[in-house]
């Protein structure tokens, strides 16, 4: 088992190139699309943009962002968790369920306690306490994706 921490680039600015050039490689999204949230995330004052990174030693073996909307049709649903990376050397380890848990509760004490997100993923979020929700139709995607949804303990429905 490795050692690794967790980190929010809004409060470790210096590592913004490093993830967006991390997340760009993992995910295909424009380098620029990366850059613009992070810039985002560190200039702003909402809670969201946010981004978080898994470090091993400096190195990034893990992240995701949460960003308004990860390019689907239900703009009613946010913010939303995107971007869920681990690398696969350093996965089987939890890793993945201690950064959504980490997320979940850094989101809450922003006061965010209904966190949304896309994936093709069948059983491996309900493992983190994320629920189905519904389908939603990605930005020019042909095929509907499923959205999970995320409550805080002491909000739910």
């Amino acid at each position: 088992m490795y050692e690794y921490r967790i980190i929010t680039l809004s409060q470790n600015p210096a590592y913004i190139n490093t993830a967006a050039a991390w997340f760009h490689e993992k995910w295909g999204i424009p380098l620029e699309a990366y850059t613009e949230s992070m810039d985002c995330c560190l200039n702003g004052t909402a809670a969201v943009p946010e981004w978080y990174l898994v470090l091993h030693e400096d190195m990034i073996v893990a992240g995701a962002g949460v960003i308004e909307n990860d390019f689907h049709d239900r703009k009613d649903l946010t913010p939303n968790v995107c971007a869920v990376y681990v690398e696969e050397v350093y996965r089987r380890q939890g890793i993945a369920g201690r950064l959504l848990d980490f997320i979940c509760r850094d989101m809450k004490e922003r006061g965010l306690t209904t966190l949304y997100l896309v994936t093709d993923h069948i059983g491996f979020y309900e493992r983190y306490g994320w629920e189905f929700l519904c389908m939603v139709q990605g930005d020019g995607e042909p095929d509907m994706t499923r959205m999970y949804v995320h409550y805080a303990e002491d909000t739910r429905r």
